[in-house]
């Protein structure tokens, strides 16, 4: 049946082995609370009704075991689970030549180990999308940020209020993303986000006011950081699914 109206996919890239956290599971399959890191992700996007569908990159020998999880915690919209790539780029574009795309359609692109992301947030995102093109949740930094060129000491004091802190969901309309891409790949251009993408092909994104809760897991204290706003979601109104 010929849809009638855009839809709107996530694709999580989910693929990096996590170094940085130490020990031999990578950090999107360590436990957090009663579930992975990787399942909190996912179910963010389960409870969002603006969300139609979700494909996942994971390291190819934890295909399996991405499987099995989808499974046991009933995630239904996970449509794609692929292989990563060398790099994010790598993933994501292996995701997204998988879906039924049509240009109109919106496409969020979400870190794997930003596991507190709320549905308010991601449906804000797609909306503003809809109307802009691009959308891009961030928040502006909490400290003072001074610059340094490669010296023990500071050159310039940078002004806050014009800093932002990128996070992810990023949302984009799937005919401007799959351009950005083509673009990097005749390129062999590579950025740390898609929003890096589409800029260079003339294309800004919206700002959306993001969350500081929203934190990406790299490190073990960002691992006892995440316990901690886990704790506090499940005491307080401000859980996910109060967000929604």
């Amino acid at each position: 049946m010929e849809r009638n109206r855009p839809k709107v996919y996530a694709v999580i890239p989910a693929a990096g082995m996590g170094t940085r956290l130490g020990g031999s599971t990578a950090k999107q399959f360590l436990q957090l609370g009663e579930a992975p890191v990787l399942v909190h992700t996912l179910r963010r996007f389960e409870e969002t009704a603006m969300v139609d569908e979700v494909g996942l990159a994971v390291p190819e020998n934890a295909i399996a075991e991405a499987e099995q999880l989808v499974a046991r915690f009933r995630l239904n919209k996970v449509s794609k689970i692929v292989a990563g790539g060398a790099q994010r780029q790598d993933s994501v574009h292996n995701v997204l030549r998988l879906l039924h795309l049509r240009a109109t359609d919106i496409v969020l692109i979400h870190d794997g180990v930003r596991p507190f992301v709320t549905p308010r947030l991601i449906t804000r995102v797609i909306e503003e999308c809809a109307q802009h093109e691009a959308a891009v949740p961030a928040v502006q930094p909490k400290d003072t940020i001074r610059r340094s060129n490669g010296g023990g000491f500071f050159d310039q004091t940078l002004d806050r209020a014009a800093l932002w802190l990128i996070q992810t969901p990023q949302a984009f309309h799937a005919g401007i993303l799959l351009k950005a891409f083509e673009k990097a790949m005749r390129d062999r251009f590579f950025a740390t986000d898609e929003a890096a993408l589409v800029e260079r092909i003339g294309i800004r994104a919206r700002i959306v006011e993001g969350s500081y809760d929203n934190i990406k897991i790299t490190t073990r204290e960002d691992l006892d950081l995440g316990e901690r706003i886990l704790a506090r979601w499940d005491v307080t109104t401000d859980t996910p699914d109060a967000c929604i």
